[in-house]
């Protein structure tokens, strides 16, 4: 039976698998933290990508949030001094760039970071810090910033101190300003830890300014633990005026010393001696508070009074009470958060827009960042290639290229590319020439205002293609000539390749690799002079960022050449049908004003038919606005649906796209992650499975993958919407149904091998090179399923390395132990190649745990899980029929290693060669079946005939050493028995008949032979897989070895090949045929002679 329409959901979305593909390029951290009694212990809180954890000094970073965590971004985290498993996470980062993420609260651990769970606070949106009393575990304090986007009419619950002497059971708001200004930092004494500072910093962001400072950025103190207050803002030596950020640092090594970073008129770095009661200004260099909205962060050292740190740009250090500085060099640039170990100050771990890094050395080398999967990615592109590549702009960093597939088993960032210096907006690969690529580069480029960025990857020069290149730093956009805001949208047309489009305030054109530009468009914004005005507040910063008035998406319809439309961050509409000669404006008329029109999708089914995502989250308004037209714009309907959009939970609305398969199956990015829906908008379900709570900037669906790029957590890929597709009810109906059970019809499938030495030294702990020569670390774990996958750990996942076949069981009442699961591979006329079944419930392994790490003949089990099911035929017939029998081996010992000195797989049979095959699943009585086709890599030139010649010898030899193993297990079966013949009795009492002893004698002699014979056919002093250099090979060794050189590349077999096997075949052939000889002649004949003795024969 077919599927009918789905009217509203799909089940069970949790059991979805997602795969990262990297990179490993670490994105902002502004929250570190260190446990004060394990050296090798450390955590991070990445700005969009939730909590990681090193247990060895940085060298690897695993994330320990996943599952527990509803919002993505960190802005403080705490190991309790006290007791270093518990451990507090606020969420939303404080450090209030363009990509701020929000929170949802305060989260605890009281595991060292394996659990997570909120306790409250959960309307703060933004939280800076949090200190912990350094006797008591359950006392905290947070300082909350609140919302960053408009007024904090519930200040109560979202902004100011707030106090926990309970572990975050109950919450007292202890300290308040205003709704204008947020808690910014905090710092106890811990020689008293009834003396607490607090810093408040007035300050807002909306889409076209960030302000900073204000008359309520203010510093207070409390000396009863925060039952009272007293404002010391203006204490003599403080600067006069207004103020913006402070930052706060209370020493522990001299009582009364007192630290603090202040962004003001007179900004610098303060000292108080005396409790806060009196300051002097140690330093205005003003270094220490570049764009202090974005630092002003400064740590007193916890030994040395003098010492004290300041993170901004770079890190700097003065051991002279804050007069002179040095610079510390770290990873990467923009430095934010520092813990120093209060009992080793050599010890730290801090955190820059690259990530995370350790130093035990007082920052003299640190670990690296480029082990961490926590970019942050705006706009993204995917090329032709095969496999496809994926491209992106990463924030604080350049723009990459990742391949979505590697032949070395995993995908390291030596397979990465960087097509140019973006770290923002939109970036755009040529369609027929993946060489070619244009970036936008807003703050990481020269060339001046709009950077654009023209890349060719053969010859690696990049060009500055900007469309109006003139340096204009520090003026106010109303003052320019055209406006380009931090992610300016870049595009090929869809049409003519040689075409490109860049937008700012107007629209542009090149057709000559942007030698030239034509504006083609009017001003299409609403030129707003009130919103064009400079940023930054107390300090001017016009970095570009908060540029507004600008077009924020484009769009060439994929059905038409010249019929454009663009959306822009202050919320209009247009369209153009004539190649940009006239334009309409059709923004929704229920749309509200200044929302950033985020993406605009022209639906590949109809021409008339786009869909619109606009949010407005920086105006304080959380709501989705997603919206479709069947009519090219004209007219418009709301597809909120019952998408998030109420308190306590609203989801903003990114990114839209339209499956190109299946009308109206939607995917729309959000801050958390994906929501789909199979009813073109009506209702909306949350995408999960192993998916991350992060924000999704991008999305694209490429050879039937959802590609994602996200802005915390890189890169990720759903492998096949076949399943989705197939449930949404909207494609073909191939999808059949048992009792329960949805059977899906494997994608077409490309035959890609790996190189040989892929896991050549895997081991039961790290693997630290998928492929010999090449960097990278990944480890086997098993799920609760009993699935063995790997772990990578700074690099990202390959593709399955198979046929991906999916199922999908409905509910517990479809599995039942008396009808399992079957699955059958079939070639195009319906043999059989293999087939494969569940696990019955009761199965349990009976193996230990070092056994269940051995190689093992066992073939993989289908899973049985209510939800998505998906089994990999690794495309392999099956090995040799007979199989060497284990029983019959006597190993001196159990081998410790399980290393293939030479790497490869030569047990297994040969790889289905391209063509149509078939697979059945059965439960029971009932069976369905779906015919798919295997296709060879684009890339190659090998021809059916090569397949077919590589498939041939391959399973020659395959059936060779089937032959090998079978006489290996006569021989030893044999010998078996001539063993226990010379164990009995007779053979050991003296005073037996004479023909015993002539019967011992030619058992003897006869197992001699045997044991000459089996050592022919195969070595059997191996010890271990090593000792192949110890002892020479012998026939099965040998044969099995020519498969490397068969089955190594996807060609046929080179010539020399088939005379190794014809060779090794005579050879065998001898060798059977000396021990038919041996069975039909010298066997029997000594059974006669038993016989006559009246003892049991032999069993041939």
């Amino acid at each position: 039976m077919t599927t009918t329409l789905s009217s509203k959901e799909i089940q069970h979305l949790n059991t979805l698998r997602w795969r990262c593909i990297g990179p490993p390029r670490g994105g902002r951290v502004v929250a570190v933290a260190g446990d004060p009694d394990n050296s090798q212990v450390f955590y991070f809180g990445a700005a969009a990508g939730g909590i990681w954890k090193t247990e060895d000094g940085g060298t690897y970073w695993e994330n320990v949030s996943d599952g527990f965590l509803e919002s993505a971004a960190v802005g403080a985290l705490t190991v309790a001094p006290s007791d270093p498993n518990v451990i507090y996470a606020g969420m939303g980062e404080s450090t209030i760039r363009g990509d701020v993420s929000f929170g949802d609260g305060v989260y605890k651990s009281t595991d060292a970071g394996k659990t997570w769970k909120n306790i409250g606070l959960r309307k703060t949106r933004h939280i800076s810090e949090i200190r912990v009393h350094p006797q008591n575990p359950d006392w905290v304090y947070v300082a909350a910033f609140g919302d960053a986007f408009g007024s904090n009419k519930e200040a109560s619950l979202t902004r100011g101190v707030f106090r926990s002497k309970d572990g975050g059971q109950k919450w007292e708001q202890i300290l308040f300003r205003s709704e204008k200004a947020g808690a910014i930092d905090l710092s106890l004494d811990p020689n008293n830890p009834r003396i607490i500072y607090a810093s408040f910093w007035e300050a807002y962001r909306n889409f076209w300014s960030l302000n900073s400072g204000g008359p309520d950025s203010s510093l207070y103190r409390s000396t009863d633990g925060g039952d009272s207050w007293t404002d010391i803002s203006d204490n003599p030596g403080l600067p006069k005026g207004t103020k913006g950020k402070i930052g706060v640092s209370v020493s522990p090594a001299q009582s009364g010393r007192i630290w603090a970073i202040i962004e003001a008129e007179e900004a610098g770095l303060y000292r108080s001696d005396n409790g806060g009661e009196s300051w002097i200004k140690t330093s205005g260099n003003r270094d220490l508070i570049h764009r202090p909205w974005y630092y002003c962060h400064v740590f007193a050292d916890p030994k040395h009074a003098d010492t004290v740190y300041i993170t901004n740009l770079q890190m700097w250090k003065s051991t002279d009470g804050g007069t002179n500085f040095s610079e510390i060099t770290t990873p990467h640039g923009d430095n934010h958060d520092l813990w120093i170990d209060p009992e080793n100050p050599q010890r730290m771990v801090q955190g820059n827009d690259g990530g995370g890094c350790v130093s035990y050395n007082g920052g003299k080398t640190w670990s690296t960042i480029y082990n961490q999967l926590t970019a942050q990615f705006y706009r993204m592109d995917i090329d032709n290639q095969f496999p496809y590549r994926v491209y992106a702009t990463q924030q604080d960093n350049t723009s990459i290229s990742v391949p979505s597939a590697s032949t070395y088993g995993a995908i390291t960032l030596q397979e990465c590319t960087l097509p140019g210096t973006g770290e923002s907006g939109f970036i755009a690969v040529k369609p027929d020439d993946p060489d070619i690529v244009y970036i936008g580069a807003v703050g990481s480029s020269p060339g001046g205002e709009g950077q654009l960025q023209h890349y060719n990857h053969r010859t690696r020069q990049l060009r500055l293609v900007n469309i109006w290149p003139e340096e204009q730093f520090g003026w106010a956009p109303k003052d320019l000539k055209y406006r380009f805001q931090w992610t300016f949208p870049i595009a090929f047309s869809p049409h003519n390749s040689e075409i490109v489009y860049a937008c700012g305030n107007h629209v542009f054109r090149t057709n000559n690799e942007g030698h030239s530009w034509e504006k083609i468009s009017p001003d299409l914004t609403r030129a707003d002079e009130s919103k064009l005005g400079l940023s930054g507040g107390l300090t001017v910063d016009s970095s570009g960022a908060e540029h507004y008035g600008t077009i924020s998406i484009f769009v060439e319809s994929p059905h038409e050449a010249g019929v454009f439309w663009t959306g822009s961050d202050d919320g209009l509409v247009h369209t153009s049908r004539d190649g940009g000669k006239t334009w309409q404006n059709i923004t929704p008329p229920d749309l509200p004003e200044w929302a950033y029109i985020f993406c605009i999708e022209v639906s590949v089914h109809d021409p008339d038919t786009i869909y619109l995502s606009a949010t407005r989250y920086k105006l304080n308004d959380y709501r989705p606005f997603l919206y479709k037209s069947i009519d090219g714009g004209k007219s418009w309907n709301s597809i909120n649906g019952d998408y998030p959009q109420s308190e306590p939970y609203t989801e903003i609305s990114r990114v839209i796209r339209e499956d190109p398969v299946c009308p109206g199956l939607l995917f729309v990015g959000s801050e958390t992650g994906i929501f789909m829906s199979v009813n073109d908008g009506k209702n909306w379900q949350k995408l999960q499975g192993n998916f991350p709570v992060v924000p999704v900037y991008d999305m694209k669906i490429k050879q039937d993958d959802l590609v994602v790029g996200t802005h915390g957590r890189s890169f990720w890929i759903l492998d096949d919407l076949t399943p989705l597709r197939e449930l949404a009810g909207q494609s073909s109906g191939t999808e059949t149904e048992i009792s329960g059970i949805r059977f899906f019809p494997p994608r077409t499938t490309y035959r890609r091998t790996l190189n040989w030495s892929v896991n050549l030294f895997l081991g039961d702990g790290k693997n630290y090179s998928p492929d010999f020569g090449l960097p990278g670390t990944h480890y086997q774990e098993t799920t609760p399923d009993g699935e063995k996958r790997f772990r990578h750990l700074d690099m990202g996942e390959n593709p399955p390395e198979g046929v991906i076949v999916n199922y999908f069981i409905e509910s517990e009442a479809n599995l039942t132990p008396e009808k399992p699961l079957e699955l059958i591979v079939l070639d195009a006329n319906g043999a059989e190649i293999e087939r494969f079944s569940t696990k019955k419930t009761d199965e349990k392994s009976d193996k230990s745990e070092s056994e269940e790490s051995e190689p093992s003949d066992e073939k993989p089990s289908l899973t049985a899980k209510v939800g998505f099911n998906r089994f990999v035929w690794n495309m392999r017939y099956p090995g040799p029929e007979v199989k060497i029998d284990k029983t019959l081996e006597k190993p001196g010992y159990k081998q410790l290693g399980r290393i293939s000195p030479f790497g490869g797989d030569t047990s297994g049979g040969p790889a289905a060669p391209p063509g149509n095959y078939q697979v059945q699943l059965k439960t029971g009585d009932a069976e369905f079946i779906h015919s798919f086709e295997i296709i060879k890599d684009p890339r190659l030139n090998t021809s059916p005939e090569d397949f077919s010649a590589q498939f041939e010898l391959w399973i020659k030899i395959r059936n060779r050493v089937s032959d090998v193993n079978s006489a290996i297990n006569r021989i030893r079966r044999i010998k078996l028995q001539i063993t226990e013949l010379l164990a009995r009795e007779n053979f050991n009492n003296s005073a037996e008949e004479k023909s015993f002893g002539e019967i011992q004698k030619a058992a003897e002699a006869l197992r001699e032979k045997f044991n000459t014979l089996e050592n022919e056919l195969t070595q059997n002093q191996y010890e271990t897989p090593s000792d192949r250099l110890r002892h020479p090979t012998m026939l099965k060794q040998r044969m099995e070895a020519l498969v490397s050189v068969v089955a190594v590349a996807d060609a046929a077999p080179p010539q020399q090949a088939y005379s190794v096997f014809e060779h090794l075949s005579a050879l065998i052939d001898q060798r059977l045929a000396e021990l038919s000889e041996l069975e039909e002649q010298e066997v029997v004949r000594l059974n006669q002679q038993i016989d006559q003795a009246g003892i049991r024969k032999l069993q041939g």
